[in-house]
């Protein structure tokens, strides 16, 4: 098993590079998805998050509501710590027993998130992937595709690490300033490289 993680700053497209690697064989992990499901009714992580936060935020159906958590986090430092401390540990734990089954294969296991060199998990992978674009098309590309204000795009790249710090603990970079077949013709070349990584490793 060959692993890998991928990150990159929010609207840098590192969920589109994932879904094209994905398509070429790899198995896929994404840490949003793992962090849903750390925080749902009825979890450890849910009652946690309930007791920190407070009943704000919890939805009329009793679930999370998620943009009023998000509202709370991204305003205030020292709250994203705490969620984060609630969320991370959970999430590595469901990642660590998907990739059981994955173990004595030749498989690229990929671990998509936008965190991996804040929390320090990134020396944990055989390859670390970085996507980077600059930050004007991070801005556009995230009011175009998620309707999100400049102020709420900027709080939350304010909230990661600056994508040249990640850049520069990259195995590999993937440039994603340019068309989508410029992306797949990237993609290509680093999925020939991973298959032989993994094939060298098996």
């Amino acid at each position: 098993m060959l692993l890998v993680g991928l990150t990159g700053g929010i609207g840098s497209g590192k969920t589109t590079v994932a879904r094209m690697l994905e398509r070429r064989g790899a198995v896929v992990f994404d840490a949003d998805v793992l962090a849903r499901k750390a925080v749902e009714p009825g979890t450890p992580g849910f009652k946690a998050v309930v007791e920190r936060f407070g009943a704000s935020v919890l939805a009329p159906g009793g679930d999370l509501d998620r943009e009023a958590l998000a509202s709370i986090v991204f305003a205030d430092p020292a709250a994203r710590r705490d969620l984060e401390a609630i969320v991370h540990p959970e999430v590595r734990r469901m990642f660590a027993e998907a990739c059981e089954a994955y173990r004595d294969t030749d498989a690229v296991v990929v671990f998509s998130a936008p965190l991996l060199v804040e929390t320090g998990m990134h020396t944990a992978f055989d390859v670390l992937i970085v996507v980077s674009t600059t930050e004007r098309t991070q801005i556009e590309r995230l009011m175009r595709g998620r309707g999100m204000s400049e102020a709420q795009i900027r709080a939350r790249i304010a909230a990661q690490a600056p994508l040249e710090e990640k850049a520069a603990v990259a195995d590999i970079l993937i440039d994603n300033e340019g068309t989508l077949e410029e992306l797949e013709a990237q993609v290509d070349r680093v999925w020939a490289d991973l298959r032989a990584r993994a094939a060298a490793k098996a």
